[in-house]
């Protein structure tokens, strides 16, 4: 006999998912996706445009080598005026950046030959560059120093960044199938390669290797940077690879383009890693000079070369109060605390120094010069003033004069019986008031038939020749 058994489907367990786990969970989705859509650069990159563009713009002949000489020579003269905006200018039209991007390509897509001739061609450029600022240079008239010069004789940390970040835009807006112009136009000139070779250039002139030095140092960052900057998005984009048939050539050329690689990047590190210590060093002891002053004491004659990052010192000029060798070695042992452990501090100073004296000279001048100064203005205020009035005085005088000798000559001929005729200024008052008049003494010839009637029109003609209301004519 069989035993029944009741077989019942078993149920499904109902897993509960909260509501919000899967909002969380589509809302990264679509957030990663936005990124990605939002950061992708390989969607639209035309890499064989690209790698055709660059290598055709690595050749320094021909037009383009007239095209560098001039905009060397454009840059030149902005440096030399202290123009921005010719600078600029010469900076649109140079064409600097095609061997250097040429340098990052062909070591991105192991391209020996590009590597050879870029290097040839960016030798070619800094060649042309240097004669042309050395020869604007050696013209006595352009041999000023100017501040736009003076800023291209050292680099900074800061020029790494822009170096690199201007590479990176520079590649990837060329990389596009629609080139973006005005994103190459400010790349170069944010990336600043023209000033440095110009400022070289004046520093060969001018006989200061210390200008030429900085200068070729502050070039050398911008076209490493620039060019890692190009090798790095040719890798990321995975541009295409040259490749060789000779399997051993190829990998001796793979071999070598990688230690060319390694040496540029392990260089470019270097570089950066001195700079920003540099940097960091500086910027400490400016805070330091910053808290000194805070403190009372008088720092003066400050140049940069006085926070000398290779011999680990800070040097300051005190004048004024002398400081003791007590606080001496008190700021001394907080150089740590601003990060220049190490550093030497010099402290030249001397109350009865020759600097000292020298400010105080300059000082006392300087107060006797703004008196006499302002003793001159108001001695010529015065003087002005009496000027003013004597004119004005004079101008009265002379406006009250009549012109007797013209009088008299048209009187003989308007009356010719008259014989004499004579004037003068008759001052009257009646003690209230004080009149003036004038007074005409005519003086006729005996035969004048007609003198009452003569005398008359004198009168009225005299009165009307002065444009006086009030006249006096005595006749004989």
């Amino acid at each position: 006999m069989e035993k029944k058994t009741d077989h019942k489907p078993k149920e499904d367990k109902e897993i509960n998912i909260p509501a919000n786990v899967n909002k969380l969970h589509l809302a990264w989705a679509a957030l990663k996706q936005f990124l990605y859509e939002l950061l992708d650069i390989k969607h639209d990159t035309d890499k064989k445009g690209t790698i055709e563009d660059i290598k055709e713009n690595i050749s320094m002949k021909g037009h383009t080598a007239w095209v560098l000489v001039f905009s060397i020579l454009i840059a030149s003269i902005g440096l030399n005026i202290g123009s921005p905006a010719i600078v600029i200018g010469a900076m649109l039209i140079s064409p600097l950046m095609g061997p250097i991007l040429g340098v990052g390509l062909s070591i991105g897509i192991n391209d020996i030959d590009t590597l050879r001739r870029s290097l040839i061609n960016l030798g070619v450029m800094v060649g042309l560059s240097l004669l042309t600022s050395f020869l604007f240079f050696l013209i006595p008239i352009f041999r000023n120093e100017t501040p736009e010069l003076l800023a291209r004789t050292a680099p900074d940390v800061r020029d790494v960044f822009i170096a690199m970040a201007g590479g990176l835009a520079l590649i990837i807006a060329i990389s596009r199938r629609s080139k973006q112009t005005n994103t190459i136009a400010g790349v170069a000139i944010a990336t600043a390669l023209m000033p440095p070779l110009c400022t070289a250039g004046y520093g060969l002139a001018i006989g200061n290797l210390s200008y030429f030095g900085g200068a070729m140092f502050l070039f050398t960052i911008n076209t490493i940077f620039i060019a890692l900057a190009s090798f790095g998005i040719v890798k990321s984009l995975k541009f295409p690879m040259v490749k060789y048939l000779n399997s051993t050539k190829r990998k001796r050329i793979a071999r070598l383009v990688s230690f060319v690689a390694f040496i540029v990047f392990a260089g470019s590190i270097y570089l950066f890693f001195n700079l920003f210590k540099e940097n960091q060093f500086k910027q400490a002891a400016e805070n330091l000079i910053t808290d000194l002053k805070m403190s009372g004491i008088s720092i003066i004659n400050e140049k940069a070369e006085d926070l000398d990052y290779k011999s680990n010192s800070v040097k300051i000029y005190v004048y004024g109060k002398k400081l003791s060798s007590e606080e001496i070695n008190y700021w001394a042992t907080k150089l740590p605390k601003y990060g220049l452990k190490g550093t030497k501090l010099i402290v030249e100073q001397g109350a009865d120094s020759d600097l000292m004296h020298e400010v105080e000279n300059l000082t006392e001048l300087y107060r006797k010069n703004q008196i006499l100064i302002t003793t001159r203005d108001e001695s010529l205020k015065e003087k002005e003033e009496k000027i003013k009035l004597l004119e004005t005085e004079l101008g009265k005088y002379y406006n009250s004069q009549i012109p007797f000798v013209q009088i008299s000559e048209e009187a003989q001929i308007n009356y010719s019986g008259l014989k004499q005729l004579s004037y003068a200024k008759l001052v009257n008052t009646n003690f209230t008031t004080v009149d003036t008049i004038t007074v005409f003494n005519a003086e006729w010839d005996a035969d004048v038939s007609n003198k009452s009637q003569e005398e008359i029109k004198l009168k009225k003609w005299l009165k009307k020749r002065l444009n006086l209301d009030t006249l006096i004519v005595n006749n004989r």
